[in-house]
């Protein structure tokens, strides 16, 4: 019954924020009824897709507002300048040559799974690391990553700040 509810809160959620999202159209309060039905599925699929995500482990985790703001310092700030040096180190391997390829397996100490999935992205959108696995049980991250200086890295070492991110956005 759990399920069924938090499945049917995250889908009225996604219908409200398609409605605000469908009145920048043009036309504040006039849908055609096909774009409500549209509207009605999509946001069934999202709920049923992400029903369970949203409201694990106390509920309203992710609609937090500090959170988001967390998430939009992160972005701006931390996000950003390790985007633009990877992009600045993989040009410069590219050009000279110098790459040592290897997936490398490290432990961020991430509880829970949205954690794991954000610090997952976060490795693969930044360039020269691809997050190949997650392992459940253990934590571990298996990430493929252009200069392997260290068979054995930290997390630090392979991602930065970015599992200390995970921690304060995600946890």
């Amino acid at each position: 019954m759990r399920r069924v509810a938090e499945w049917a809160t995250t889908a009225t959620l996604a219908f409200v924020v398609f409605l605000v999202l469908a009145s920048f159209t043009g036309r504040w309060g006039v849908w055609a009824p096909e774009e409500l039905l549209a509207g009605a599925i999509i946001a069934l699929l999202v709920g049923l897709a992400t029903g369970r995500l949203v409201w694990a482990r106390g509920g309203w985790r992710l609609l937090q507002p500090h959170r988001w703001l967390l998430f939009l310092v992160y972005l701006v700030g931390p996000f950003l300048y390790a985007m633009t040096r990877a992009n600045l180190d993989v040009a410069w391997r590219v050009i000279t040559g110098r790459i040592n390829p290897g997936i490398v397996r490290f432990n961020p100490g991430l509880r829970t799974d949205f954690g794991r999935t954000f610090l997952a992205n976060s490795i693969t959108l930044t360039p020269g690391t691809l997050t190949v696995d997650v392992d459940d049980g253990s934590g571990d991250f298996y990430v493929h990553w252009i200069n392997v200086r260290d068979p054995s890295p930290t997390a630090d070492a392979v991602c930065g700040p970015f599992p200390g991110w995970a921690r304060r956005v995600a946890e």
